[in-house]
């Protein structure tokens, strides 16, 4: 007789009950909601969930074909780490010192106008969860609270500055004025918009600021309740630093903008300015040498989360040369596409400084509030401290060129992996 591979057996009581462990159910859907977002992916699957369309879209959606936003995404899936094994990485530290300021993490909430329109909590919302990340959060000129309500709200965090230089030089100055009576020392000057891109995504849902209730946001609102809840019972959506706005957003900005602005303006604005200056929106290496001589602390290399320029330089890819040319002298930040933790220790590893998200919080503060901010930058903190691990790095200054190897450019423009 064969005799059989297992032996059966009634189960035992004494034996089940330790595999028999439920979680207790919950009432915090908003807290279960974000627990289950594993990653910045899921975040915006929830966002989309839970937001009009036309806010959606003015934070999802790029300039024209949009393909420099996704090329910038694909430049970081184009990479191949290069791991060191046999490492004592027991311990894993993200901080960093950046314009000689220190920080918990090697990224920062990066200017994003119209906020409050994603969710009522707004820049509040981002200043207190950066606040509690240590890292910085940045403050839009086209931001719907005034830097002195972000300031009061988070007290004692890194709060900055973004300007948007306009026709009218003088009311410019007077928001950099009053940044620095609220204690603000680091301006982030944007310097890629000289006109507005093309976002069709906006036009085509006749984005206003703010919505306009017609039958079609009605109806794109019944299945997103909250967001008019909040909408109707809060406080106007406004911008903090200007008159509001009865037109659509490219109106806005084609009005607000100045095609005049040159070099001569930065020089100008770094007289003026006696703090911390970056300066925005760099896309080729000889606009990074003239930056830096225009006296410039910090470079961002930006294509403006690929909402201006189409076809617009990928920063990524951008990095290396510029690094090469100007070495130690001045500080390289950079932005666009970073939707994980491991594409901040990419572009830290190729030579970058520092790096900030505008989206992937974003998608965190639409899938609920603050907390889901801080949901967002908690996903990044755990994929960067895994990734560092993996990789056999204990802190920032270990990552080298070598750790990272970019592969073949991506030519196809097919679904991003989520």
């Amino acid at each position: 007789m064969e005799i059989p591979n297992v032996k059966r057996q009634f189960p035992k009581v004494s034996e089940l009950a330790p595999l028999l462990r439920f979680t207790a159910p919950t009432l915090h859907r908003k807290e279960k909601r974000l627990a289950e977002a594993l990653t910045i992916w899921d975040l915006r699957e929830i966002a989309k969930k839970r937001t009009p369309q036309g806010p959606f879209d003015y934070i999802d959606g790029a300039a024209e074909s949009e393909v420099t936003l996704e090329r910038a995404r694909q430049a970081f899936l184009d990479l191949e780490f290069r791991p060191n094994i046999l490492k004592d990485v027991s311990n894993a530290s993200l901080e960093c010192q950046v314009l000689g300021e220190q920080f918990q993490m090697p990224v920062g909430i990066a200017p994003t106008g119209f906020t409050r329109m994603m969710h009522t909590e707004g820049e509040i919302a981002g200043a207190r969860a950066a606040a509690k990340y240590g890292i910085p959060f940045t403050l839009s000129t086209l931001g719907t609270t005034s830097i002195e309500q972000v300031v009061a709200a988070a007290p004692e965090g890194i709060n900055w500055f973004q300007l948007y230089m306009w026709k009218d030089r003088e009311r410019s100055m007077e928001l950099v004025r009053r940044a620095e009576a609220a204690g603000v020392k680091h301006l982030l000057l944007t310097v890629d918009v000289p006109v507005a891109g093309a976002r069709l995504r906006d036009v085509r849902n006749g984005l206003t600021v703010p919505p306009r209730l017609t039958g079609c946001t009605i109806a794109d609102a019944l299945p997103k309740p909250e967001w008019w809840i909040n909408f109707l019972t809060t406080p106007g959506i406004s911008f903090a630093s200007m008159s509001n706005w009865n037109g659509t957003v490219a109106e806005l900005l084609d009005f607000m903008f100045d095609p005049t602005m040159t070099f001569d303006d930065l020089k100008w604005i770094r007289k003026q300015w006696k703090g911390k200056l970056t300066v925005k929106g760099i896309q080729t290496v000889e606009d990074a040498k003239t930056a830096t001589k225009a006296g410039a602390d910090a470079i961002l290399l930006s294509n403006h989360g690929g909402r201006q320029l189409d076809r617009a330089p990928v920063p990524l890819h951008l990095l290396v040369d510029v690094k090469r040319e100007l070495k130690s002298d001045v500080e390289i930040h950079l932005d666009t596409g970073i939707m994980h933790g491991a594409d901040i220790l990419a572009a830290i590893a190729l030579g970058a400084d520092f790096t900030y998200v505008g989206r992937a919080y974003l998608y965190g503060l639409m899938s609920g509030g603050q907390m889901g901010v801080e949901r967002a930058l908690e996903i990044l903190k755990v994929q960067m401290i895994r990734n560092m691990k993996l990789l056999g790095v204990g802190s920032l200054a270990e990552l080298e060129p070598r750790h990272v190897k970019i592969l073949q450019t991506h030519q196809g423009l097919g679904t991003l992996p989520k």
